[in-house]
């Protein structure tokens, strides 16, 4: 029997598909169990790659990970493992650019599964009409109906989208600051699931400008109260975010973890 264990992150749609894929891979292959264990959103962002891959044949990575990656043996290099036309059919069909963000220093070190980018969303039981402008979104902040993730990695993030470019980092924190000043001391330690929990299990917030995105929100009956998400004010271009599947350069049964993926 070939034992391959995996690492993911704790949240539906991070860790059932991934069971749910090892389950029909065991059922093709009978001779190959594979085990997936699940660790916070936390320690996804923060979680040294090098000390995973040393415990682990199968890692679901964020892609900024790829260029430590790129520069020490801790990953293999997926195009030496897999089919050229098939990296090529991931190419075309992935999401937005999420194949090549696993892609550095010419190789590629994961596979995109997953694609995320911070939206907005919003109560419609308590919110008609969402805002439009930066100018509205203040307007609706300023009555107390707005929650941001605002963890370090989502203020990063956040940074990210409202600064265009160097000189535009200034008036961007600027920017932002008048806007967490509006809301409450919670969001600090809240991340997009965080958030998404409390709108949905109370009804004081009604609007998030931006977080990543969880669809799960939206379904009828996933939480007390359904989400609408769509797009954040105009003027900002958000962030791209999501995993990808990678495998350790410690794997020992390297073809079969690449089959898999």
């Amino acid at each position: 029997m070939i034992t391959l264990r995996g690492i993911t992150w704790n949240h539906s749609r991070g860790f059932l598909p991934m069971v749910a894929t090892a389950q029909r891979f065991h059922e093709t292959h009978p001779d190959v169990e594979i085990f997936w264990q699940k660790r916070t959103l936390q320690e996804f962002a923060d979680y040294a790659i090098q000390k995973l891959a040393e415990q682990f044949d199968l890692l679901v990575i964020d892609h900024p990970f790829v260029g430590y990656a790129a520069a020490h043996p801790v990953l293999l290099p997926l195009d030496e493992l897999l089919p050229a036309t098939f990296l090529k059919d991931q190419a075309a069909n992935s999401v937005g650019q999420s194949h090549e963000s696993y892609s550095y220093g010419g190789h590629q070190w994961a596979l995109a599964i997953d694609a995320a980018t911070p939206v907005a969303s919003w109560r419609p039981d308590l919110l008609g009409h969402p805002p439009r402008t930066w100018a509205e979104l203040l307007d609706l902040a300023r009555q107390g109906r707005v929650a941001v993730p605002a963890i370090p990695v989502d203020c990063l993030m956040n940074v990210f989208m409202v600064c265009e470019g160097a000189e535009a980092t200034e008036a961007g924190l600027k920017k932002l600051r008048e806007l967490m000043a509006l809301c409450r001391s919670e969001c600090f330690s809240w991340n997009p699931i965080r958030v998404y929990e409390a709108m949905t299990a109370c009804d004081d917030i009604a609007y998030c400008p931006f977080a990543y995105g969880y669809s799960n929100y939206a379904r009828d009956g996933y939480a007390r109260q359904r989400l609408q998400f769509g797009d954040v004010v105009d003027g900002l271009r958000t962030t791209l975010g999501g995993t990808g599947l990678a495998i350790s350069a410690r794997c020992r049964q390297k073809q079969t973890a690449a089959e898999y993926a």
